[in-house]
């Protein structure tokens, strides 16, 4: 059974940095897209960032600058670092990924349990 299992969350001082992790474990073949979304309370989930299984990367215009995405293919892992983290970046952050679990299959989408952050004073 495939799992996207996220850390790294937790509360911080507006300005500061965090970074998440989240890592594809189970049997499978291999890891397409992975990216990372949030969702704010009474807010729809919104996409923060994603990359390509080639590492061509995607950001929201409202973490540009701030933000990085990156992935390591050996540790079938995700990471998101988020630095000058603002108030409005709170949220629960949810990893994705398209994995392709059997060869005649195509890549079925999953999804991380949630880690949250929150930027507080």
């Amino acid at each position: 059974q495939v799992q996207l299992v996220e850390s790294g969350g937790g509360l911080v001082q507006p300005g500061g940095s965090l970074r998440l992790s989240c890592a594809a474990s189970g049997s499978f073949l291999s890891i397409q897209d992975m990216a990372w979304y949030r969702q704010a309370p009474g807010k729809q989930r919104e996409l923060v960032a994603a990359i390509t299984s080639g590492g061509t990367t995607t950001l929201a215009d409202s973490v540009k600058g701030r933000f990085t995405i990156a992935r390591d293919n050996a540790k079938k892992t995700v990471y998101l670092q988020m630095n000058l983290l603002k108030p409005e970046d709170t949220a629960v952050y949810f990893c994705n990924a398209d994995i392709v679990v059997y060869t005649w299959q195509r890549p079925s989408t999953y999804w991380g349990q949630g880690t949250q952050v929150t930027v507080s004073s």
